[in-house]
């Protein structure tokens, strides 16, 4: 465990847009306060701020219940380009049952720690999501990041973390290789992506996930994979390593929604094309746990994102 707490997860800059100077225009803020009705339900520490941003789509109109994220910074005054960024992804089977309000806690938990959090929301299996819609949100999600930091000049965006969670972790994954990405697929062409990223429980082997039984993938991509192999081939983590990026994968060894088999298989690819991967085995953990504020190994996955997070904004 020690050691992928230890991992530093910065590599070279890959968003040259949004460096010290950026000109993307400025983000607004809308809805305050719906953002301050979910911290109202939270206890903390300190006092973390938010703001709510509606990110523009790429399919559809904007469902501005479901296409926003939350900006939450760390209290006090912060120089330009100091404050590192992490960006969650929820999970829930990419499904509409779990929102992004479910990582308030994380959120505010991590921005104690001198993190700015974007915390993003999308539409999901059930609220207009699944294939292609929810990736391109989550896609358009960070392509707004340059505007959002455009209004928040505090933000460093030059080596961001991505931490997803369940369904989220391969998200984040996916999101953190965009730039590999032939022009015609999903999600290609990206305007920022990150260059570290931390799955907790993600199905980051998607094909060995539904041999496992795994339905909730096959309804997400609209297909097994000998049904929409491109769609797999293009989304699967596993098949789009990107050995430049370091990766911790955290789960949970009593996890069998998602087991620490489909981690384990993953860094070992990473590690066999030269990349920096480490695998976090949470003793006693289970799927929901390893996020779970009140859980004892809560600590440890909190403190692994920050540092990751802050050796990265150092790199």
């Amino acid at each position: 465990m020690c050691s992928a707490v230890m991992l530093a997860a910065g590599c070279s800059a890959t968003d040259t847009s949004v460096g010290g100077g950026s000109s993307a225009p400025a983000a607004t803020p809308v809805n305050a306060g719906a953002v301050d009705g979910q911290l109202a339900k939270v206890n903390s520490s300190s006092d973390v701020e938010a703001s709510r941003y509606l990110y523009p789509t790429t399919t559809g109109t904007r469902d501005d219940r479901q296409n926003w994220a939350d900006l939450y910074l760390p209290p006090g005054d912060h120089k330009d380009g100091s404050v590192p960024l992490v960006i969650l992804i929820h999970g829930g089977s990419w499904q509409a049952q779990v929102g992004a309000d479910s990582f308030v806690t994380f959120s505010r938990r991590l921005a104690e720690r001198g993190l700015a959090v974007y915390n993003v929301e999308y539409r999901r299996v059930g609220s207009g999501g699944g294939w292609p819609t929810t990736f391109k949100d989550v896609a358009a999600a960070l392509d707004f990041v340059p505007q959002v930091r455009s209004s928040n000049p505090e933000i460093n965006t030059t080596n961001a973390v991505v931490v997803g969670h369940s369904a989220g972790g391969q998200l984040a994954m996916w999101a953190g290789t965009r730039h590999n990405l032939e022009p015609r697929e999903v999600g290609a062409s990206p305007a920022f992506w990150p260059t570290s990223v931390v799955s907790l429980a993600g199905p980051l082997d998607m094909r060995t996930a539904v041999k496992l039984g795994d339905d909730r993938i096959v309804t997400a991509l609209g297909g097994r994979p000998e049904q929409v192999p491109d769609r797999y081939t293009s989304v699967d983590p596993i098949q789009n390593i990107d050995p430049k990026a370091p990766i911790i994968a955290m789960v949970g060894t009593n996890d069998h929604v998602v087991p620490p088999i489909l981690s384990q298989n993953y860094v070992k690819a990473v590690k066999r094309e030269g990349g920096t991967g480490t695998v976090v085995l949470l003793d006693g953990a289970d799927h929901v746990s390893i996020v779970t504020p009140s859980a004892p190994t809560f600590p440890l996955v909190v403190e692994t994102i920050s540092r990751a997070a802050h050796n990265a904004s150092r790199s």
